[in-house]
């Protein structure tokens, strides 16, 4: 379970986290795009600067970066949504569905609470990628690099890197 704390609305974090124009400024710099039914498909894309990199430490990066089905939408409280890694080699796909449980809890008018679930039982690669543990090797800092772009750049305008 990763959490933190925002000054912004729960409306503008659930945009954040499910619109493709927010997505691109933070994390990783994908975008993705959510069908926000039950059933409905969850893809993330790599950036440019995602690719390069993944050049860099000697593989290919796909376009369709990450894959998924949504289960639940309650906007602008909850989202859950599977996620399968389909970059980093087959071995990382292969470890199959991982399941996020998004929680946004606005504790006073502009300022929430939230929580980002990712279950990993049975991917030992994804958790180590995500926990921010292989981020000397060039692969980021995982979900708290995630989580503090977006509240970066949700509270700033800007995002947390330069690049």
């Amino acid at each position: 379970m990763n959490r933190i704390y925002i000054k912004a609305t729960a409306e503008a974090v659930w945009d954040a986290i499910t619109k493709p124009e927010w997505t691109s400024r933070y994390g990783y710099g994908g975008v993705v795009e959510f069908d926000l039914r039950p059933g409905g498909a969850y893809r993330a894309f790599a950036s440019d600067a995602m690719k390069q990199r993944g050049q860099e430490l000697g593989f290919e990066v796909p376009d369709l970066a990450v894959d998924g089905e949504v289960i639940e939408a309650d906007r602008p409280s909850r989202l859950v949504h599977t996620f399968r890694m389909l970059m980093g080699g087959q071995d990382m796909a292969a470890e199959g569905f991982t399941r996020i449980t998004w929680e946004i809890d606005e504790l006073q008018p502009g300022f929430c609470r939230v929580t980002a679930i990712h279950d990993l039982e049975g991917a030992p690669q994804l958790a180590a990628l995500v926990s921010g543990e292989l981020e000397t090797e060039g692969a980021g800092g995982g979900w708290p690099e995630v989580l503090s772009g977006l509240k970066t750049v949700l509270e700033t305008g800007e995002p947390l890197r330069a690049d």
